[in-house]
């Protein structure tokens, strides 16, 4: 996308706000936390409390579940100049009125569905009726679809962030934050935050 347009967008709507997005599971509250940790101001309620799944906290706003409501969701432009965790499937209802610089979290379709599946049992609720290959499928059609609308209109940019790449170099996905952000981020607390030993889900059965 050319920078012109992208300038007139800012000389219009101002600040962007910063969307972290991603499939359930795909470690949208880990980046959240980086976020913080390197400066960014967060937006969340704190009304989901930590738990053993997300013990850092889940990072979330109540009111972005609302976003395909119908309801006027002029409120968004509140967040221009901070963070706010907005899963994938409702990026689509963001409306156009504002400018978003989107951290999308991607991570083998295999490990989510294996987070998912522990989240569910942990709550003590059954998938037992999900169908894991027919729902690694109907992933990977959203996710082509959410990827060519970052990548077409107007009020998006994006940056992929790999899950397991966050892991194994925070220091190096940190630096390709900042250079996307163009903001004052501070590398190394964003580094220290993350903490490997959360990475329970992996692909292979590790």
């Amino acid at each position: 996308m050319s920078w012109w347009p992208q300038i007139y967008r800012r000389i219009v709507y101002g600040r962007p706000v910063v969307i972290v997005s991603g499939l359930p599971r795909s470690g949208t509250s880990m980046m959240m936390k980086m976020l913080e940790s390197g400066g960014i101001p967060v937006w969340t309620d704190a009304v989901r409390a930590p738990d053993d799944q997300n013990p850092k906290g889940y990072y979330e706003l109540e009111r972005v579940k609302d976003l395909d409501k119908g309801l006027d969701n002029s409120w968004v432009k509140e967040g221009r100049g901070r963070a706010v965790k907005v899963i994938s499937s409702l990026l689509e209802h963001l409306p156009a009125s504002n400018n978003y610089q989107v951290l999308f979290m991607n991570r083998d379709l295999d490990e989510i569905l294996e987070s998912q599946r522990k989240m569910l049992s942990q709550r003590g609720e059954s998938n037992a009726s999900t169908n894991d290959a027919a729902l690694k499928t109907s992933y990977e059609s959203h996710l082509r679809r959410v990827k060519y609308r970052l990548a077409h209109e107007a009020q998006f940019t994006g940056l992929d962030v790999t899950y397991a790449e966050v892991l194994s170099d925070p220091r190096a996905t940190a630096r390709r934050i900042r250079a996307f952000l163009r903001a004052d981020l501070n590398v190394e607390r964003m580094a220290e935050t993350v903490d490997a030993a959360l990475y329970r889900s992996r692909s292979g059965g590790q």
